[in-house]
């Protein structure tokens, strides 16, 4: 799987912009605030159709136009296929083949990309938040129905939550509405718990002998989920449906004086172990650095096992954050099979096969040389 061709208008510092790349590694050198990490960013939202770096899409607008345009012609499966989105007032149309698609849950896996840059560190040591991202962006990469169930997840726990508000202040008592908005909760939970079951077992298995290597077999790595309900990763949908329902009835009343709710995937997390140790805890910097760098780098092969062909791989200005050992490592497991694309100020004290026989593209100011 490769990016052809990308072309922007009025994204970010980018007018007009077409650009050819190489199928292996592509190297995109500039200062800060010219337009490297926009231009990785334009590929991510090609993916995923959504930033990594803001909820707020009229930002990714060029200042006082009416939309932003990416289009991007794909190789996957020896097959080529343009992508397009547009982003406007008015939202967001995702094109796939030229046809647009209804749902974004059509759409996203059609381009499959791992993202690793410097705020990725802090996927180890970060709020929980952060970690829940990263299991809903990369388990709908290769399910995408998973997004579907998410967005509906989201929607009803937005009513249940402004429902419990209403209770809490005593401007409703309606018990039986709050039951049918728990009913719904649960299915989409128990779904969505189900799958992140499966994908965890995934990531462990490709993870944990990449962190052996890269600690130079001195550490072992453990990843653990940790849900708000007291569930075994064997349990199936209809057994966690009851679990669910069995705690919410138990915690209704509290609930309602909390006004909001307080169990459910969008409060579980993962956990980290080192060793036996609690890394986000009790690891050195270099044990989280490590932990980070091991889970990325299993994405590369677990999206490959699932899907049959390697994802893009985004480095945006993360190769000088790591270590000589820690980037030979990422620069090792990459060569040759990952179409990979480098954001850095200088490729200077990068001494490495793989990025000598790159693409290199100068930016400066929305404009790309070759």
């Amino acid at each position: 799987m490769h990016i052809q061709q990308l072309q922007l208008k009025n994204y970010r510092n980018y007018q007009n912009m077409e650009i050819s790349f190489d199928d292996k590694v592509n190297v995109i050198i500039g200062e800060n605030a010219q337009g490297k990490t926009n231009l990785m960013e334009a590929i991510y939202v090609l993916a995923f159709t959504k930033s990594h770096r803001t909820p707020r899409e009229k930002e990714l607008i060029q200042w006082e136009k009416e939309y932003a345009k990416i289009e991007g012609m794909i190789t996957k499966r020896k097959q080529s296929f343009p992508l397009e989105i547009i982003i406007s007032s008015k939202g967001k149309k995702a094109k796939l083949n030229r046809l647009e698609q209804k749902r974004l849950s059509d759409y996203i896996g059609a381009l499959n990309v791992v993202m690793f840059a410097p705020e990725d560190l802090t996927l180890v040591k970060g709020p929980p938040q952060i970690r829940r991202r990263f299991i809903d962006m990369e388990l709908g990469q290769i399910q995408p129905r998973y997004i579907y169930h998410l967005g509906q997840y989201q929607k009803v726990l937005k009513q249940r939550n402004h429902l419990l508000k209403l209770m809490q202040r005593g401007k409703t008592s309606d018990k039986t509405m709050l039951q049918v908005l728990t009913d719904q909760l649960v299915e989409h939970a128990a779904t969505l718990l189900e799958r992140r079951f499966v994908f965890l077992d995934l990531l462990r298995k490709w993870a944990g002998p990449i962190h052996h290597q890269i600690s130079r077999n001195l550490e072992t790595l453990e990843i653990r989920y940790s849900p708000t309900i007291e569930v075994s990763e064997e349990a199936n949908k209809e057994k966690i449906e009851t679990i669910y329902l069995n705690k919410f009835q138990e915690i209704r009343e509290k609930e309602i004086d909390r006004g909001t709710t307080l169990i459910g995937p969008h409060r579980d997390d993962l956990i980290f172990h080192v060793n036996n140790k609690d890394v986000q805890t009790y690891g050195s910097q270099g044990q989280q650095r490590t932990t980070a760098l091991s889970v990325k780098l299993a994405e590369i092969d677990l999206i490959f096992n699932e899907v049959g062909e390697y994802p893009i791989l985004l480095l945006d200005d993360v190769l000088s954050e790591l270590d000589d050992f820690r980037q030979s490592h990422l620069l090792n497991t990459i060569q040759g099979k990952v179409q990979t694309f480098v954001s850095t100020t200088s490729v200077d004290g990068i001494n490495h096969e793989t990025l000598r026989k790159a693409e290199l593209f100068q930016v400066k100011d929305g404009h790309i040389d070759t």
